[in-house]
């Protein structure tokens, strides 16, 4: 059994926290990725678009630069990092400052074909 390719792709500074990203993340960890890209079209989340647009350039460069057929895809590793964050500021009562934490992701995905077993 041969080591495949590993088709890598990122997004990075999605602004939307990486807790909320990865509960969409949950979602398609470890599926085909024809399967997935029906998954995320029909999630409620924000973050399903940011994800399957990312998703949809990892398919991408696997049949651009490898010549790999979408069908055989899965993924393989999925996951978010931590982004940096923007401090905003709210005006508070008695001339303070409130302030807000504006946080950002990296995602991260990998893809492999699926091996076929030998009949």
């Amino acid at each position: 059994m041969s080591e495949g390719f590993d088709v890598r792709a990122r997004a990075r500074f999605v602004p939307m926290s990486p807790q909320k990203v990865r509960l969409v993340l949950d979602l398609v960890r470890g599926s085909d990725v024809v399967e997935a890209m029906d998954v995320l079209k029909f999630s409620q989340r924000a973050a399903a678009r940011e994800v399957a647009k990312l998703l949809q350039s990892a398919i991408a460069n696997a049949e651009e630069n490898f010549g790999l057929n979408r069908d055989d895809l899965y993924i393989h590793q999925i996951y978010a990092d931590k982004g940096p964050i923007r401090f905003w500021r709210r005006f508070g009562a008695r001339g303070r400052f409130k302030r807000i934490r504006r946080r950002s992701s990296h995602i991260t995905v990998i893809l492999r074909e699926r091996e076929l077993e030998p009949a």
